[in-house]
């Protein structure tokens, strides 16, 4: 979503601030992204589908969210195309998207799959092991069956969510905007707090779940020995990768949307506030593509997680 061809209703006519940067900004990070994110997802699924019989509940959702970084990978040069030539324009009241409005709503689907599909599995990654770490007995909650059939749903959920936000942003862009702008908020202030308010949910639920499993995780091992502790150190590895990737991409992205909207509403009057998160933008929404990036590295440190244990072994149930 750009929000950088949205109408003020409560800032003053004279609160501008220049962003034209954005565009030789999104055609580089997006570049640098798509090089990194294709190679390295491309490698762990590789790796999941060597040994399919072997993968533990833990690697079903690292599959899964290799799976949801692809889905934003495949889209990043139809978003490179269109900075390219959105930067060769001096108008903001016509859109150079030539591919069409179809492709249009793909990228923006896509982008939505990407980064709820990615949110929703790397808190999947982290209940599994809280259920690991924290109620070992519960192991029926971990079998790989149970978590295909967890995936399955979280994708349908993901499709509903990123399939509903497009729709109400449409809904609100009827006057001829941009592919990719923010809708206008003159009419459609409802439809905006709807969409606002449905991505902030999706965004505060997973972080509190996630919060809550790794405190949980900490407390659990704070009581053990020191030699079970050792036995559990790669799940904490795993967890802190875990909170680091959704904390570093998703926080700033969605802190500055919910303070940009708020002010584009009338919400808040400030211009100040409009104009740093106007010029943010760029910075947090290619933050929040990084994650794509930065989740094979949960694959790297979770590497004895993803596979189970030979028949017999003791610590298999623990895993």
């Amino acid at each position: 979503m750009d929000l950088h061809n949205t109408t003020y209703i409560s800032i003053p006519p004279n609160c501008t601030v220049d962003t034209s940067y954005r565009f030789t900004y999104y055609k580089i990070s997006y570049s640098m992204i798509f090089i990194f994110g294709v190679v390295s997802n491309a490698t762990a699924l590789r790796r999941f589908c060597r040994m399919p019989q072997t993968l533990t509940s833990t690697a079903v959702y690292m599959a899964n969210l290799a799976v949801a970084d692809i889905f934003f990978v495949i889209s990043l040069p139809l978003r490179i195309y269109y900075h390219h030539n959105k930067a060769a324009t001096t108008s903001n009241h016509t859109s150079d998207w030539s591919p069409g409005d179809a492709f249009c709503q793909l990228t923006f689907t896509l982008k939505y799959i990407s980064l709820y599909g990615g949110i929703f599995f790397l808190v999947c990654i982290g209940v599994d092991r809280y259920f690991a770490v924290v109620h070992p007995l519960h192991q029926h909650l971990r079998k790989v069956r149970t978590a295909r059939m967890l995936s399955v749903g979280i994708w349908f959920l993901v499709l509903a969510l990123s399939l509903t936000l497009p729709f109400l942003y449409s809904a609100a862009s009827r006057w001829n905007k941009p592919c990719l702008s923010d809708p206008s908020s003159e009419r459609h202030l409802t439809i905006i707090l709807a969409a606002l308010g449905l991505v902030q949910m999706a965004y505060l639920l997973p972080a509190l779940l996630l919060l809550f499993s790794y405190c949980s995780i900490l407390r659990v091992l704070c009581r053990l020995p020191h030699r079970r502790k050792i036995r559990h150190r790669r799940t904490l590895t795993v967890i802190y990768w875990v909170l680091v990737v959704f904390f570093v991409c998703f926080t700033p992205y969605h802190l500055n949307l919910l303070g940009y909207t708020l002010t584009q509403v009338g919400l808040v009057h400030s211009c100040g506030l409009a104009q740093v998160t106007k010029v943010l933008h760029p910075v947090v929404l290619s933050l929040a593509s990084t994650n794509c990036c930065l989740n094979p590295l949960i694959y790297y440190f979770s590497r004895s997680l993803v596979h189970k244990e030979p028949t017999g072994s003791r610590g298999s149930a623990s895993q």
